[in-house]
């Protein structure tokens, strides 16, 4: 993620947008139904929540309580503007926190949750740091971008090696969670249209105004190239790479 001035501009551009990253309602629920004997009312913990589209959905989905974790305040005003409009605000509750220094008590969650946001703390060290948390049976289910296929072309490798050098396979990161102490229930990959719905095609929509208006500011410029240079990949190569929702258990100690 851009750095420093430049991290102003990123979330400008990303501003009002539905998620901010690949997903959907359809999957999201289709990942909590891995969560068996869930309890009637779990507590989860959302992490990287953004504007908190998948929040909302979970609320719906699970009629839990949730705590919202994001660094970004405007993100957390946005989540509970909705959450006001769908009547659920008292069962969210926001907190500014990066999630590199979360401090909740030992075993509080029966659910984690976060898609798309594994990567910022990295995903050994966010399973391996998250997994204290979770109460002994409780789940964590999390969407990473992940490679399909072997024999990656040399422009796409080039530019997922600068922008996440951390991008493993999927066997790779179903040995991570056995190697932290989880047990993998499933994984599935998104489809395209988890990118382009909600994710790719309104940042398309925002990327022409926002071009003109930084037109002499070169941070800006740069940005918005790489936004549309990993569009233009993406539409290549999907079949190489994706987002894949893993969702494991806490094996009980």
């Amino acid at each position: 993620m851009p750095q420093d001035k430049s991290l102003n501009l990123f979330f400008e551009l990303h501003h009002d947008l539905p998620r901010q990253a690949p997903g959907d309602r359809e999957f999201t629920q289709r990942a909590f139904q891995m969560c068996r004997d869930m309890p009637r009312k779990p507590k989860i913990l959302d992490v990287g929540c953004g504007p908190g589209q998948q929040t909302l959905d979970l609320l719906e989905i699970s009629d839990g309580n949730i705590i919202a974790v994001d660094n970004h305040q405007p993100y957390l005003d946005e989540l509970m503007r909705r959450a006001q409009q769908a009547g659920v605000q008292d069962r969210v509750a926001p907190l500014k926190k990066d999630m590199h220094e979360l401090e909740f008590d030992p075993e509080t969650f029966d659910l984690i949750w976060a898609e798309g946001s594994i990567y910022i703390l990295g995903f050994q060290k966010g399973l391996k740091t998250w997994k204290r948390f979770l109460k002994p049976g409780g789940y964590i289910a999390v969407t990473e971008l992940t490679w399909l296929q072997p024999d990656t072309p040399a422009e796409l490798l080039a530019f997922w090696n600068e922008a996440y050098p951390a991008m493993q396979d999927i066997d790779a990161n179903v040995d991570e969670f056995h190697n932290q102490g989880y047990e993998l229930k499933g994984h599935f990959v998104l489809p395209e249209s988890a990118w382009w719905n909600n994710y790719y095609y309104p940042l398309q929509e925002k990327m022409p105004s926002f071009r003109k208006s930084y037109e002499d500011e070169a941070q800006a410029q740069e940005i918005i190239s790489t936004e549309q240079r990993e569009i233009d990949l993406y539409k290549m190569y999907a079949d190489y790479y994706g987002y894949v929702f893993y969702v494991a258990q806490r094996i009980e100690s």
